[in-house]
């Protein structure tokens, strides 16, 4: 963030609490959005991030006292004017001309000023923004971050996995390495800004930083560029790299693989890379949170009487004893059958069973339900006599 960017930030709006809100109020705004707009709860909205790389810059300043301080009394001064038309004229060196510049304009013009005045404001002015102007280093330009998608089966996604991808953009110069010089030459330090990559100017009792113009920030310049890259480090090219799926990976979860973006600039750091993961639906399987969830047909008889069913699990099938009188749609859970947990046991598998009625029946099996229809009104039963239904 450059210093004019600072100085135009509403910190406070960005949390959206006013101005003399306390520590508290702070810290219980910042959590309330750091929870809505993290990019875990937004995936792939970009403006959720941005939002959110916002809020956390705000908290940074406004949680720190001494910060906040700076920042209050900085935007004080420069509401009233101070960092505008107040007189500032850059010299031939890029410094402002004392001469040219009258502090009693900053505070009306019934104010006098005598030269020992002005070097003691110069140094009140000048320990406003020290902490600032001293905390101002270069830091190398990292990488951007970029997303791809990956599709996995479900049980793959389930059991975890490991996986190609394939990243067309850019990425470090095979034949520099990343230095942009070529090769058997180095860069040398920058002249203009000493390696730091910003140039410090004071105006006034004020000092302000900017990225150097001749090596971009960078803090070095190449003298004999790369014949590949040009200078910049990076080339475009197709890269494959193995992925490793977590086990439990769920539809639409967003994984990141922290420095596998595009490179930074020469040398500086890669940039992250997001996977969004798509899972296939499996034809036996269905989940819900860490569960695992599956339907198994059953006869009438097999519900009425009781009987031992073979259901399938992720890793074979294992047999469940359902008891006579077992009404359709009753669920079995099975203790850890489900999905694998980073920590703690697995998930259950609940097992439905549901009667599947046959569309066709020959005359054996019609008379002989017949027979059972008999049976069944001369016992009494009536599956409708306690319904709400019933009329």
């Amino acid at each position: 963030m450059t210093q004019q960017e600072w100085l135009e930030r509403d910190f406070y709006a960005d949390l959206g609490v006013p101005s003399g809100a306390s520590a508290d109020e702070i810290k219980k705004a910042y959590r309330k959005l750091a929870r809505e707009l993290h990019p875990d709860a937004n995936p792939n909205d970009s403006r959720a991030e941005e939002r959110f790389k916002s809020v956390s810059e705000a908290h940074a300043v406004l949680s720190d006292p001494a910060k906040r301080k700076e920042y209050d009394e900085t935007r004080r001064l420069y509401k009233a004017g101070m960092f505008g038309n107040t007189g500032f004229r850059p010299g031939p060196t890029g410094t402002s001309r004392m001469s040219d510049f009258d502090l009693g304009d900053l505070f009306g013009n019934g104010s006098h000023f005598t030269t020992a005045d002005a070097g003691s404001m110069s140094d009140v002015f000048g320990d406003l923004f020290r902490s600032r102007r001293q905390t101002t280093r270069t830091r190398p330009r990292r990488g951007s971050d970029i997303e791809t998608e990956t599709h996995l089966s479900f049980r793959d996604a389930v059991n975890g996995a490991v996986v190609p991808l394939r990243i067309s953009g850019p990425t470090v110069c095979t034949t520099c390495h990343g230095s942009g010089s070529r090769p058997g030459t180095h860069p040398r330090r920058c002249p203009y800004c000493g390696g730091s990559g910003v140039l410090n100017r004071n105006q006034g009792g004020f000092g302000f930083s900017d990225a150097c113009d001749e090596c971009r920030g960078t803090g070095s310049v190449v003298d004999s560029p790369c014949s590949d890259c040009h200078g910049a480090g990076v080339a475009n090219r197709t890269r494959t790299i193995s992925v490793r799926i977590p086990a439990g990976v769920s539809d639409g979860q967003r994984i990141r693989l922290p420095a596998q973006g595009e490179p930074g600039l020469r040398g500086a750091p890669s940039g992250d890379l997001y996977v969004n993961v798509k899972v296939d639906p499996d034809p036996v399987f269905a989940r819900a949170g860490d569960d695992l969830t599956v339907t198994v047909p059953a006869t009438f008889s097999e519900l009425a009487l009781g009987t031992t069913i073979s259901v399938p699990t992720l890793d074979g099938r294992v047999s469940v004893k359902i008891p006579a009188g077992t009404p359709t749609g009753r669920t079995f859970r099975l203790r850890e059958r489900g999905v694998p947990r980073r920590s703690g046991p697995p998930g259950d598998l609940l097992v439905t069973v549901e009667v599947a009625v046959p569309s066709r029946l020959d005359q054996h099996a019609v008379d002989a339900l017949r027979t059972y229809e008999k049976a069944e009104k001369a016992a009494g039963f009536d599956p409708r006599a306690h319904w709400p239904g019933r009329g």
